[in-house]
């Protein structure tokens, strides 16, 4: 029953769109506005980028609300849209993202007393780790960024990526196995 009312609800959602009503517009920018963000971020390592990037990516959905036909949820559909602009960005961008995120994320968690060398340490941490994530294939970057960026479920992430849970379980793995061994070679090279 709660999923026909779901079903109900996003449809009228869609229906609300296609006819070009502000309401709606607010309501999907609200309701998805953070998760693509995140989603982002994740790919693009900068805070910048991804509020560029959202932005392109829902005046998208709001340009080619028509030509959606159902077959997923909304939500996986402007995931899907979110997914494709960011490796575009990459794309574009020759695999080089600014590598803020992790850095971002590590400044932000780092206590006010800190030494400078240890917030130097955790920069260089954080940019080999967003680095090790960028080297990943484009799948396994995708799967890695959805699963734990997101932290979506293998079902969802098979959705997004149109794929089988079997083939995320997969991507995820040989993305954990690359990541270890990036790391690893970087640590040991810079270690000592």
């Amino acid at each position: 029953m709660n999923n026909y009312k779901d079903n109900n609800k996003e449809n009228e959602l869609v229906n609300s769109l296609v006819a070009g009503r502000e309401k709606a517009y607010r309501q999907v920018i609200g309701k998805y506005r953070d998760p693509v963000l995140r989603l982002c971020k994740g790919f693009t390592g900068s805070a910048d980028d991804a509020e560029d990037l959202a932005q392109d990516i829902f005046i998208e959905v709001f340009r080619s609300v028509g030509r959606f036909k159902g077959d997923s949820s909304l939500s996986t559909w402007i995931y899907r849209i979110a997914v494709n602009k960011s490796l575009n960005f990459i794309r574009d961008k020759n695999n080089k993202a600014h590598g803020n995120y992790t850095v971002e994320g590590y400044i932000e968690n780092s206590k006010d007393d800190d030494s400078a060398d240890q917030q130097l340490i955790r920069k260089d941490h954080a940019r080999a780790l967003h680095q090790a994530i960028e080297s990943l294939p484009e799948n396994q970057n995708t799967a890695f960024v959805l699963s734990k960026y997101e932290d979506m479920s293998y079902a969802d992430i098979a959705d997004i990526m149109q794929t089988s849970v079997s083939s995320v379980e997969s991507l995820l793995f040989r993305a954990k196995k690359n990541l270890q061994k990036f790391l690893y070679d970087y640590y040991r090279k810079n270690m000592k």
